[in-house]
Parts: structure tokens; sequence; C-alpha cells
């Protein structure tokens, strides 16, 4: 199999992946229904997801560049299909948790083992798609999985049932496809050690990382609200029961931040640092508007905006990861960034589960809303003021990745 083809079959793996993690967020409102439990517990089960990405992070993430991506990715397909079967027997809340649980476990072992397998394979005249592919691939895949789902909850038979089943089949050709793939990276000592849970990355590129921090936060974060709650705030607040509708409004987020991943591929980064924070910002804005307007088309186009300071972010983010680090460097700073990116993720998600039960759905998402556009600011202030200590001409600047 050729490199090329490798880096394709690898780039659509990686959508697979984000799509079925985005799978469930439509069907929590049918399962909240049905079980009648709160938006606490909804956001919990949501929740779990990330704890077990966070844990394969911290424990596997640096594994692959010891033991070679594909025994990596290989386990992590048949953890990730071992989940489907779980959501398919899940009858009821403890078993839906398990599900989540074992399903983040899969996917933050994946997620690291494909990004250091794609920047493996960047082809010579493009030495930095995969940059590209993991700024996009995220946002492209948790809409399409979401939105996908949505249609069959909507209109397919048995609705908490189909997505689990169909998604079960890809993943086994997934693995299929994954055992006639290349070998990317040499074995090396130092498995057993690598999987001491913590967060270490190379002296040299710290400083890269933590100016990427305050828009990975912002982002996520909001990132985080669409997933957890999107749909029940659909429902609540404007009174739209489709289950289409509650996949839309995950994509009305992610679709514009994978177009724009794609779009602004050839912008100096920090311009699009720049303009992911402005757009985050404004759009997470409007929407509020929207939500405090009763707005439906205010909210739904603050979406849209924000959704395009996300790509933006995104890929400036991910693509100079991509760049900076070496063979050696990329699994365990794939690791930090996509802890930071999922604790920023997960945890206001939690937050606001708990609010919502507490305060009401309106009032938590006015303020979460709020304090997501403070986020967006500061990550804007943050790109100014570095900007100004380097001073670096835009014609020298570096650019973001190339496809």
């Amino acid at each position: 199999m050729s490199r090329s083809t490798a880096f394709a079959a690898l780039a659509v793996v990686f959508v697979l992946f984000m799509a079925a993690s985005s799978a469930p967020s439509p069907l929590y409102v049918v399962y909240q229904q049905q079980w009648h439990f709160s938006a606490t517990t909804l956001t919990t089960v949501f929740a779990v997801y990330v704890l077990g990405m966070l844990a394969a992070l911290l424990v596997i993430g640096a594994l692959s560049d010891h033991l070679g991506r594909r025994p990596v990715l290989l386990s992590a397909i048949a953890l990730e299909a071992a989940s489907m079967v779980l959501f398919l027997a899940a009858g009821n809340v403890p078993l839906l948790l398990t599900a989540r649980l074992v399903q983040g476990v899969a996917t933050g072992a994946a997620m690291t083992a494909l990004g250091a397998a794609l920047a493996d394979l960047n082809p010579a005249h493009a030495p930095h798609r995969a940059g590209v592919v993991t700024g996009a691939a995220p946002t492209f895949g948790l809409g399409l999985g979401a939105l996908g789902c949505g249609f069959l909850v909507q209109y397919g038979p048995h609705p908490t049932r189909l997505v689990y089943v169909l998604l079960l089949a890809v993943l086994i050709v997934a693995g299929a496809v994954l055992l006639a793939l290349p070998e990317t990276s040499l074995r090396r000592p130092g498995a057993v050690r690598s999987l001491q849970p913590r967060l270490r990355i190379a002296p040299h590129l710290r400083a890269d990382l933590l100016r990427l921090v305050p828009i990975l936060v912002a982002s996520w974060a909001l990132g985080g609200l669409y997933l957890s709650l999107g749909p029940s705030v659909a429902v609540g607040l404007f009174g739209l029961s489709s289950h289409v509708v509650g996949g839309l409004v995950v994509t009305l987020l992610t679709a514009p931040a994978s177009l724009t991943a794609l779009a602004l591929r050839g912008w100096p980064v920090p311009r699009t640092l720049t303009l992911g924070a402005s757009l985050l910002l404004a759009g997470t804005v409007v929407a509020l508007i929207g939500v405090e307007e009763d707005s439906l088309l205010t909210a739904a186009l603050g979406t849209v905006v924000a959704g395009v300071g996300f790509g933006s972010s995104a890929l400036a983010s991910f693509g100079t990861l991509a760049r900076i680090a070496a063979p050696s460097e990329r699994g365990e700073l794939f690791s930090v960034a996509f802890v930071i990116s999922y604790v920023s993720f997960s945890v206001p998600a939690v937050i606001a589960g708990i609010a919502a039960t507490h305060a009401g759905l309106h009032e938590t998402s006015v303020v979460y809303a709020a304090a997501v556009a403070v986020l967006a600011a500061l990550a804007l202030i943050a790109q100014w003021l570095h900007s100004r200590r380097t001073s670096v001409p835009e014609n020298r600047a570096k650019t973001c990745p190339q496809a």
C-alpha cells in the first residue's frame, strides 16, 4: 500500500472515531426521556467518556512511540467495537456509563497514535498536511456522527440501536484496513516506562504549546457545551423536538470548523489564531444574544460564526504541533494537547449540567456562553501580546499547513 493511500485511510479512521464519539449526543434526550434522569446525569454520561479518554492519553499516549502505531490502533479499534456492543445492550444509566467509559479509552488511545501516524506519513510535497487533517478531522467527525445519528433516530427503526450496529460494522472494516497498513514508527525501548501516568513534553516545545493554551480552552469548552447540552437547549429553550435538529445543533458548530480548517490552510499562523479568537468571541456573543432574545436564527448564526473560529484555532494549533515535533516526540506532545483540549471539553460541561439541574437551562446557557466569550477575549489578548513581543513581519511568519 502506497504512503498516500495509507495516509488517506488513517484520515478516514480518524473521522470514524470522532463520529462514533458524537453519535450518542442526539440520543441523550431520548435516554433522558426513557429513563427519567436529570441534566446532571446527562452531562455525567458525557463526561465519563472524556474521563476514559484522558486516562488513555495519560497512560498510553506515548505507547505508539515505543510499540509502533499499528498495534495501538488495532487495540483501539477492538476496544471501540466492544463499546458499540455495550451501547447495544444498554438499558439503564450504569451500562450507558460503562459504554461511554470504554469508548473514551478507545478514542484516547487512537487519537495520539493517529496524529503521530499521519505526521509520519506526510507526503514530501505537502509536509504539513497532517496538521490540516489533525485539525479538521475531529470537528468533521463530531458533526458527521451527530447529524447522521439524528437522522437515524428520527427516521430509522430502533432509534437507540441502529446507529451502533452500523458503526460496529464500519469498525470491523476499519480493523481489516489497518491490518494492511504499513508500520510507520520503529520500535524502541521504554514501553513499560511510558505507561506511567504523566504529562511530559520536551522543554524546547513548551513555549509553543503554552502559547496555544488559551485558544484551546476557549474553543473546546464551547464544543463541550454543544455536544452535551446542545440538543437539550434546542428542545428546552426553542421547542424543537426533532432529533435531526438535535444533531444539527452540533453540526452547525463543527461543519464550519472543518471547512475553515481546509479553506485557511495557507494562512500565516498568527493571523489564523487571531481570526480564530476573534470569531469565537463574536460568534459566542451573537449566539448568546439569540438565546436571550429567543431568536433561533440569531443563535444559529452565532453558532456558525463560532464554528469558523473553532476551525481556525484548531488549524493553527494542531498544525503548529504537527510541525514542531520530531517523530519520537509526537505521541507525548499530542497527548498533552489533547488532555488540555478535552479537560476544557468536559469539566465545564459537567459544571453546566449541575447548574442546569439547579438553576435552569436558560440561565446556565447564558452564563456558560459568557464565560466562553471571556476566554476567547483572553486568547485574543494573549495572541496580541505575543505578536507585539515577537514583532515578526507577516512575510516571515510561520505558515499554517498546506494540504
